[in-house]
C-alpha cells in the first residue's frame, strides 16, 4: 500500500490506539494504528498473526506489508482507503487476500475508523483485521445469510419508520392512522389491522381492519370471552396462528365471522406499557403460513413501540381535556347580550406541538355590562402556557371585572389589577387591554398594558390599526401611584367594528408584529361583514397556520344609528382632583350631542356640564334624552355632598356658586334633587323632534 504520512516533528500521546487486547486476540483479532502524519504503522501481536508476519519482518511502515499482501490486492485496498479518506467518511471496511508464509492464500477482513482533526483533516486511522477465510468458504451458505440479513434489515426498516411516524402520534387516531399508512403495517405483509383498548375489564375496538370486517358483538367484550385479544391480556404474550385450521380451531365462535377475509394467519400482541396491559392488536395475513423466529422477534419490537405510543397519546388526550376544561371554566361561561351591539367571542388553543399539559394557556376575554348602557371589553394574556398561567387569568379577569363593576375608570381599573397581581406573589406578569364603550355616542375609552392595538373596521369594509398609548404590562409594579395608564379616546360609528385579540392570532414564525398586524388587517378586510362570520373567519386562518400559542379574539360592532340613538343615556365618573377625567368626560358628552342630534346646542351644554362637574369631591354626570312632548337632553350631575347649593349674584364675595347663574341663563330648566347622602343638580336643554321615519 502507498504511503500516506507526512513528516512531523512526533506522534500523538496516545499512540497506538490499540494496544494487545484480551478480548480481541480471543476472537482473533487483530488491531493497528496507522499514523498519516509520520507515516508509522503499528500492529499488536494478533495482527502480526492475521499477516503471517514477525516483528524482525516488518519495518514498521505501509510498504512493509507489501511482504504479504499481493500487488492487485494492496491497490484495491488503498483505493478503499483513499475513497473513504476523500469522501468524508469516518470508517471504511472491505475484504482482501493476503499470501502465507507457505504460500497459500487467505481471506483476510479489515475495518477502519478515520480521525481527523478539528479542521477535518485526516490524521490516523484505527482499526482491526482479522482472519475471514472460514466465514468465506461457502459461497452458498454466505449466500443464504446474506438474504436472510437483507430481510431481516428491511423487517428492522419497518421497525424504524414505524416507530419514527408514532412518535408524533397525539391522539389514538393518530397512532392507527400511523399503522395504516402506506409506510407502516402494510410494509410487514399484513391484509389488515384490528386494535382494541383494555377499560374496567372490557376491550373496546378502535381499529376494525378492511371496510366490512367488522364483527358484530365485538365492539366490546370482557377481557375473558374466548377471542384472541382478550387471550393476549390475559397471558401478556403474544399469539401466533400459523394456519386457517388452527384459527378455526382455538377460536370457533370468530373464525365463521372472517373466513370471507381468507386469512391464513394472525399475530395477536398484548400492547404492554408500564407493566400492565392498556391494549392488543391483531394483524391478519391471506398470503403466508408461519412466523419465523427473527419475524416473530420483529412483530413484539413493533407492538412495544405501538404500546408506548399508544400510552403517550391516552395521556395526551386526558390532558388535554382536563387543560380544556380548565380553560373553558375560567373563561365566561356566557356572553352577555349588549343592546345596540353585536358581539363575537372565540378562543383557540394552542397547536398540539407541544408537550404535554401545554395546550393551556392565559388569554382570556371577558364583556362587563356597566351602568348606564356602556360595557366594558377586556383581551389579556398572562405569560405561560400551563395550569399554572390559566389560573392565574381566572383570578385576574374576575377582580378585573369586579373594579370595572364598582365604576372605577379605566386607568384606575387597570392600575389595581396590576397591583392585585403582583401581590398574588407569582411569577407572572400578563398584558391586556381594556376599552370602556358607551353605545349610544360611540366614545370608547382604552387603555393598554404591553398588549397589542385593537383594530376598528369601517362600516366601508376598511380597516385600521387604533395606536393607542400604553403602560406597564400588569402584575411588574406593587405601587399603584407610581403606575401610569394612559386612556386613549376613540369614536366608534354606526356599523363599525372594534377588534380586540391577543398576540397568538397575529404572530408568525420568522416575521416581526407589525408584519402581522398586517396581515390581520387584511383578514379582517376580506371577511364577512357579520362579525360572527368573521370571527369563525380569523379563527379558521390561525388553525390553518398553528402555532404554539392560543388565541382569544373579541369583536364588537356597533349597530345602525336608530339603536344606538334609542339608547339615549351616558354615565362617566369623574374622580375629584382628576384634570384627565374631566377631558375625557367632556369629550364624551360633547360626542353623545352630537349624536343625539343636539349638535347645535353641543358648546352650551357643554359648558354648563363643565361648570356643574366642580365640585368639592367625586361626581357621577349622567346625560340622558327624554321623550314626550317634547325631545329633551338631560344633564345630571350627582356628588356625595347633601349642602344644597345657592345662586350668588355678581358682587358677592367669592366665586362659588356662579356657575349656577350660567345654568339659570342658558339652561330650559334646572333644578336641584336630594339623592340619599347627597344630591343631583339637573338641568334639561330642548333637542329638534326627530324627523318622521327615523
Amino acid at each position: 500500500m502507498a504511503d500516506r504520512g507526512a513528516s512531523a516533528p512526533s506522534l500523538p500521546d496516545d499512540w497506538p490506539a490499540h494496544p494487545e487486547h484480551p478480548i480481541l486476540a480471543l476472537n482473533r483479532m487483530g488491531t493497528f494504528d496507522w499514523d498519516l502524519d509520520t507515516g508509522l504503522f503499528h500492529m499488536d501481536a494478533q495482527a502480526y498473526e492475521v499477516f503471517d508476519l514477525t516483528p524482525e519482518e516488518f519495518d514498521g511502515r505501509p510498504e512493509g506489508l507489501a511482504l504479504r499482501v499481493p500487488p492487485l490486492e494492496s491497490s484495491r485496498l488503498d483505493a478503499v482507503v483513499s475513497q473513504a479518506i476523500k469522501d468524508g467518511s469516518e470508517n471504511y471496511g472491505t475484504y482482501f487476500r493476503i499470501r502465507r508464509r507457505d504460500g497459500g492464500p487467505r481471506w483476510t477482513h479489515t475495518q477502519g475508523y478515520i480521525r481527523r482533526d478539528a479542521t477535518g483533516r485526516p490524521r490516523r486511522v484505527v482499526g482491526i483485521v482479522r482472519d475471514a477465510t472460514k466465514e468465506l468458504e461457502d459461497s452458498e451458505a454466505r449466500s443464504l445469510r446474506d438474504a436472510q440479513g437483507q430481510a431481516l434489515r428491511r423487517q428492522t426498516d419497518v421497525v424504524q419508520v414505524i416507530t419514527a411516524a408514532l412518535a408524533h402520534a397525539r391522539s389514538v387516531q393518530d397512532v392507527i392512522d400511523a399503522l395504516k399508512d402506506a409506510h407502516g403495517i402494510p410494509n410487514l405483509g399484513a391484509t389488515s389491522l384490528v386494535m382494541g383498548l383494555v377499560e374496567a375489564g372490557r376491550i373496546r375496538l378502535v381499529a376494525e381492519g378492511p371496510v366490512g370486517s367488522f364483527v358484530p358483538g365485538t365492539r366490546i367484550t370482557r377481557v375473558e370471552e374466548p377471542y384472541p385479544m382478550g387471550e393476549v391480556v390475559q397471558t401478556l404474550s403474544p399469539r401466533f396462528i400459523e394456519s386457517p385450521d388452527e384459527f378455526a380451531e382455538r377460536y370457533p365462535i370468530l373464525w365463521p365471522h372472517i373466513t370471507g377475509l381468507h386469512i391464513t394467519s394472525a399475530a395477536y400482541l398484548p400492547l404492554i406499557a408500564q407493566a400492565r396491559p392498556i391494549g392488543a392488536m391483531g394483524l391478519l395475513y391471506n398470503d403466508r403460513l408461519g412466523f419465523s423466529s427473527e419475524e416473530r422477534a420483529v412483530l413484539v419490537a413493533i407492538g412495544s413501540s405501538i404500546a408506548q405510543s399508544l400510552q403517550r397519546a391516552m395521556l395526551y388526550e386526558q390532558e388535554k381535556d382536563l387543560a380544556q376544561g380548565l380553560q373553558q371554566a375560567m373563561l365566561p361561561r356566557t356572553i352577555p347580550s349588549v343592546r345596540g351591539a353585536d358581539v363575537a367571542v372565540r378562543y383557540r388553543s394552542a397547536s398540539a406541538g407541544g408537550s404535554l399539559g401545554r395546550d393551556i394557556g392565559g388569554d382570556w376575554y371577558d364583556l362587563i355590562p356597566l351602568p348606564g348602557g356602556r360595557v366594558g371589553a377586556v383581551i389579556g394574556d398572562v405569560q405561560g402556557h400551563d395550569t399554572h398561567a390559566a389560573a392565574v387569568m381566572g383570578q385576574l379577569r374576575i377582580v378585573l371585572r369586579a373594579y370595572a363593576a364598582e365604576g372605577h375608570t379605566p386607568a384606575t381599573v387597570m392600575a389595581r389589577a396590576s397591583v392585585f397581581l403582583d401581590e398574588l406573589d407569582t411569577d407572572r406578569f400578563a398584558t391586556c387591554l381594556y376599552a370602556e364603550a358607551d353605545l349610544a355616542t360611540g366614545v370608547v375609552q382604552v387603555v393598554r398594558a404591553g398588549h397589542i392595538d385593537p383594530l376598528v373596521r369601517a362600516a366601508d369594509g376598511s380597516c385600521r390599526r387604533i395606536p393607542v398609548e400604553g403602560g406597564l404590562p400588569l402584575g411588574l409594579s406593587a405601587e399603584f401611584d407610581s403606575l401610569d395608564y394612559p386612556v386613549s379616546t376613540l369614536e366608534l360609528d354606526p356599523g363599525e367594528t372594534m377588534l380586540l385579540c391577543t398576540d397568538g392570532l397575529v404572530e408568525q414564525p420568522g416575521t416581526d408584529l407589525g408584519v402581522g398586524i398586517r396581515a390581520l388587517t387584511e383578514q379582517v378586510e376580506q371577511g364577512p361583514e357579520d362579525v360572527r362570520g368573521l370571527a369563525d373567519r380569523l379563527i379558521a386562518v390561525a388553525e390553518e397556520r398553528g402555532g404554539d400559542d392560543d388565541v382569544a379574539l373579541l369583536l364588537l360592532r356597533r349597530r345602525g344609528p336608530d339603536t344606538a340613538q334609542a339608547v339615549g343615556r351616558l354615565q362617566q365618573h369623574v374622580a375629584s382632583g382628576d384634570p384627565e377625567a374631566l377631558a375625557l368626560a367632556r369629550h364624551m358628552i360633547r360626542a353623545a350631542v352630537r349624536a343625539w342630534g343636539a349638535g347645535d346646542r353641543a358648546d352650551e351644554i357643554e359648558l354648563i356640564t363643565n361648570a356643574l362637574m366642580h365640585t368639592e369631591g367625586s361626581a357621577i354626570v349622567t346625560l340622558r334624552v327624554l321623550t314626550g312632548s317634547d325631545r329633551r337632553l338631560r344633564v345630571e350631575v350627582e356628588d356625595s355632598s347633601s349642602a344644597l347649593p345657592r345662586r350668588r349674584d355678581a358682587g358677592e364675595d367669592g366665586v362659588s356658586g356662579r356657575g349656577l347663574l350660567l345654568v339659570d341663563q342658558i339652561a330650559d330648566a334646572w333644578g336641584v334633587e336630594a339623592r340619599g347622602g347627597g344630591k343631583a343638580v339637573w338641568c334639561e336643554f330642548r333637542m329638534p323632534q326627530k324627523p318622521d321615519g327615523d
